[in-house]
């Protein structure tokens, strides 16, 4: 039961420390045991603050490569978001614009003014609206 006690306790560091003092052979072995087991236990403890800090600086690292890879991603669907916009609002203008046209072509235009609009451009035909009261010019009034 003791064994086990040291073993959990001491692990391998009191074989190390012993094998150590056979050694070196000190003049006081139990002073040079005693500083050996305090240093070993101050450097066991500075190893596995060590490692538990690099093991956070990875996960910190991982974290912020996740980061990083989101706001890239935001940064490429926001872009696609803006082209997709972007082209939209000319498919709209250009369809505003000829639509525009279309209706202020007839609104502004009164079915009389067709007809005469057609007959104009028909070969044989007179630019004489029929129902319409006609301007006559001057010159032609005299004569």
């Amino acid at each position: 039961m003791e064994t086990n006690y040291l073993k959990r306790c001491f692990g391998n560091c009191l074989a190390q420390a012993l094998a150590e003092v056979a050694k070196v052979r000190p003049s006081d072995p139990i002073e040079y045991l005693a500083h050996w087991l305090y240093h070993y236990e101050k450097t066991a403890k500075a190893k596995e603050k060590n490692r538990e800090e690099k093991i956070q600086l990875q996960e910190e690292y991982d974290s912020s490569l996740k980061e990083m890879e989101m706001t890239e991603m935001l940064k490429q669907e926001e872009y696609q978001i803006q082209q997709n916009c972007e082209k939209c609002h000319k498919e709209l203008n250009s369809e505003t614009v000829s639509t525009k046209k279309t209706i202020f072509m007839q609104e502004d235009t009164n079915p009389l003014e067709k007809e005469a609009l057609k007959q104009e451009f028909l070969p044989g035909t007179s630019s004489m609206i029929p129902g319409m009261p006609q301007q006559v010019s001057p010159s032609e009034s005299a004569g």
